[in-house]
């Protein structure tokens, strides 16, 4: 049952502060009310040690520290609009899945070799619009961050491939509000209301995800982790350095979701990011100066 079991706790801002009050608090209730209160991320390596890794994510990127690698080619996605499916409210995060089954969506170039499959999408955002990103860019936060999901076919299958240092990539953009919104994220916050509660899942055809990726193709790699548990350390990650608008209110809409299912009460579906993870000596390349 525990294995199920992981949040974000009530406050990502208080996690460091809070860990010692909450652990007090859960070890002294019983297993049950253990079991109805999931720990935040600085408790999942109790029930998944690999979040404990050398090499987790998100990390902060700190330009001083970064190399420069002239030999990282540009990076390209072809994306086939029929290959999306659905979009769906897992309590968790907003999700676009698509179909997988063949070479039909795929991400080259760049740190990887050979073609990696989409199989889906998703967001991490805050409670309010000067925090939300995972990763963090020289102490900036943004309001959000989007995730590429993609697998590497040679593995066999998505579950193969997450056991394999070159599995899986993902590429990163960022979200910053701004004046200039990119109207490309209507598409996906126009379907909020279908899936406004845990558990919700609509149909969301004939979408080109790559119309969410910035002008500058310029990136960030380096080697990671999922950054939900299990945590698994089979990520090529992807950060594009620029990132894209959106206006304060398609962020408010990302926070109409709920976290809770249908017949409970609202409880805002808000900062499901990660902390900072040690970088523990890995090195950050970068395609650009």
């Amino acid at each position: 049952m525990a294995q199920s079991v992981w949040g974000y706790d009530s406050d990502n801002g208080e996690w460091e502060q809070g860990g010692g009050v909450r652990r007090a608090r859960l070890r002294g209730a019983g297993a049950t009310s253990a079991c109805l209160s999931p720990a935040g991320p600085e408790h999942w390596h109790e029930n998944y040690p690999m979040a404990k890794g050398d090499n987790q994510s998100p990390i902060e990127i700190n330009s001083k520290d970064v190399r420069f690698d002239n030999s990282l080619s540009p990076w390209h996605a072809s994306y086939d609009p029929g290959a999306a499916k659905t979009i769906l409210n897992n309590g968790r995060t907003c999700r676009v899945v698509f179909d997988d089954t063949f070479d039909r969506s795929v991400l080259r170039g760049g740190p990887l070799s050979g073609a990696y499959r989409l199989r889906q999408l998703h967001l991490h955002w805050g409670s309010s619009d000067d925090h939300g990103s995972e990763h963090v860019i020289d102490g900036v936060k943004y309001a959000a961050e989007l995730h590429m999901v993609h697998w590497n076919p040679k593995h066999g299958n998505f579950a193969g491939a997450l056991k394999q240092k070159d599995g899986v990539a993902v590429v990163g953009v960022f979200l910053k509000v701004g004046k200039t919104p990119k109207p490309e994220m209507k598409r996906i916050l126009e379907e909020i209301d279908n899936i406004k509660t845990k558990g919700k899942e609509a149909p969301f055809q004939h979408f080109d995800p790559s119309i969410l990726f910035p002008k500058s193709r310029d990136y960030w790699t380096y080697h990671g982790s999922f950054t939900t548990p299990p945590c698994e350390e089979c990520i090529t990650w992807i950060l594009l350095r620029e990132p894209i608008e959106v206006s304060s209110d398609q962020m408010a809409k990302l926070r109409s979701l709920s976290k809770s299912g249908e017949n409970e009460p609202m409880n805002p579906l808000v900062d499901n990011w990660r902390p900072p993870q040690p970088v523990k000596g890995r090195i950050v390349r970068a395609s650009f100066k």
